[in-house]
C-alpha cells in the first residue's frame, strides 16, 4: 500500500432519483452550452434532451445540440463538435448520455480552446503529447451506469484513420459538475445495462489490483463498488424498472469512476480498447467481459490477498483461495446473461491477435505497468487466444 498519495476530485457531484432538476438551481459555468449526445436518437426519444433544455432555459442558459457521437467515439466528430462549439460561442460543454457522449464532450472542451488536431495533445500512440493550458468547463449527465467518466478525467477516443483507440485525461477534463439521476437510466435495455455495469466492475477491480498506484482511498471506493455491483447488477439486468437497484448500480459506477481518479485501470482495458479500435462495433463492455476470466486468471497467484478480499466482498463469505474471485465473477456473468460472449461474432479471428497486441502496447500508455506483474508480448497474445471463441 502506498504511504504517500494525493486526492483531487473537484467535481460538484449531485446524485439521486429526480435530481436532474438541480441543473436549473446551481450556478452554471456560462450562459451558452453545447449539449453533446449520441447519434442513436435515444436521448431525444426518451425526452432527456428536452428535459435538459428545459432546465437550462429555467437557468437562463441558451444551448446548441451536437448529435453525431458513435458508440466508440471518433476524432472526426470531436473536431466537428469543437468547430460547432466555437462558432456558437458556447461557454461550456454538457455531455449527456453514455460514456461515449461524455468522453466526446471532454475532448470537445479541449479542442474548442486549442489549435490544431486532437491528436496533437494525445500523449500515447501516434499522438504528439503537446501541452495545453485551457479547456471549457464540462458538465456530465450520464444516462448509463458504467464508465464513471462523470467524475474522472479520462476519455477514450478512436482515431478512425489510424485505428488507434486511446485513453487520455488531464486535470482540465475533470467535469466541473456531475448530475447522476438514476431515473434517466430506467430505459437502458438489459444487455447494455450488463455491458456498462461490468465496465464499472472492472474499473474497480483493476484499480484494486493495480500494482503501483492504488491508494487507501481507491481501495475503499473499489471494494464498495465491487460489492454493490455483484449484488445489484443482476437485479437490474432482470428488472430494469427497479429504481432502488438502479440507484445502487449508478452509485457503484460513480465510485468506480473515483477509483479511476485515485488509482488506474490496468492491461485488461488496453487489450479491450485495441480490439474495438479495429472493430468499432464491438461494445467496450463485451470486450472486457470476453477477456476477463483469462486476464484475471493470469494474475491470481500474484495478488492473492487482493483477489480473496474481492471475493469476500462479493460473496460475503470467507475466501479460501484467490480462485474464489474467479468463481464469483463467473456466477455474476451467468446471472447477467453475458457468460457466453463470442468475439468471433464481431468478425474477430486469431489472425488479429498480433496486431491487437502491438496496438495495445503502443496506445495503452502505462496500463501494462500497473498489472500485478509485467507480461511480455507473447503472454499478452496468449490472453487473446485463451479468451477467444
Amino acid at each position: 500500500m502506498m504511504t504517500k498519495f494525493s486526492l483531487f476530485i473537484p467535481t460538484r457531484f449531485i446524485f439521486g432519483a429526480g435530481e436532474l432538476r438541480q441543473l436549473s438551481k446551481i450556478k452554471l459555468p456560462g450562459k451558452r452550452a453545447l449539449i453533446v449526445i449520441s447519434s442513436g436518437g435515444s436521448m431525444r426519444k426518451h425526452g432527456y434532451v428536452d428535459a435538459v433544455k428545459e432546465q437550462l432555459w429555467s437557468a437562463g442558459v441558451a444551448c446548441e445540440v451536437f448529435d453525431k457521437v458513435l458508440p466508440n467515439p471518433i476524432r472526426k466528430h470531436v473536431m466537428e463538435g469543437a468547430k460547432m462549439c466555437r462558432e456558437s460561442q458556447c461557454d461550456f460543454v454538457i455531455g449527456l448520455g453514455g460514456g461515449s457522449s461524455i468522453d466526446t464532450a471532454k475532448a470537445i472542451a479541449v479542442m474548442a480552446c486549442n489549435e490544431g488536431d486532437l491528436w496533437d495533445y494525445i500523449p500515447s500512440g501516434s499522438g504528439k503529447g503537446q501541452p495545453f493550458d485551457h479547456a471549457l468547463p464540462i458538465v456530465a449527465i450520464p444516462t448509463t451506469a458504467g464508465t464513471g467518466t462523470e467524475i474522472d478525467p479520462w476519455a477514450v477516443i478512436t482515431h478512425e484513420d489510424l485505428q488507434e483507440k486511446v485513453s487520455f485525461g488531464f486535470e482540465q477534463t475533470i467535469p466541473q459538475i456531475a448530475i447522476v439521476d438514476p431515473v434517466m437510466m430506467l430505459s437502458l435495455p438489459p444487455k447494455l445495462t450488463a455491458y456498462q455495469g461490468f465496465d464499472a466492475f472492472f474499473h474497480a477491480a483493476e484499480g484494486y489490483i493495480n500494482r503501483t498506484c492504488h491508494t487507501p482511498i481507491s481501495d475503499l471506493y473499489a471494494l464498495e463498488a465491487i460489492r454493490l455491483l455483484y449484488k445489484y447488477l443482476p437485479v437490474v439486468v432482470a428488472d430494469g424498472s427497479d429504481v432502488h437497484a438502479r440507484c445502487k448500480v449508478a452509485w457503484a459506477s460513480s465510485l468506480a469512476g473515483m477509483v479511476e481518479t485515485t488509482s488506474r485501470t490496468t492491461g485488461q482495458h488496453a487489450l479491450a480498447n485495441a480490439m474495438s479500435g479495429f472493430y468499432p462495433k464491438l461494445p467496450h463492455g463485451a470486450a472486457l467481459i470476453a477477456l476477463s476470466q483469462t486476464y484475471f486468471k493470469t494474475f491470481k497467484n500474484d495478488s492473492m490477498k487482493r483477489y480473496m478480499k474481492m471475493a469476500e466482498k462479493m460473496t460475503m463469505q470467507k475466501a479460501a483461495r484467490p480462485s474464489d474471485f474467479l468463481d464469483a465473477l463467473a456466477i455474476m456473468q451467468r446471472e447477467c446473461n453475458v457468460d457466453k460472449i463470442k468475439l468471433s461474432e464481431w468478425g474477430i479471428t486469431p489472425a488479429d491477435f498480433s496486431r491487437f497486441t502491438e496496438c495495445a502496447i503502443a496506445t495503452g500508455g502505462t496500463k501494462f505497468d500497473y498489472d500485478p506483474r509485467f507480461l511480455n508480448k507473447e503472454e499478452l497474445i496468449d490472453i487473446y487466444y485463451q479468451a477467444y471463441r
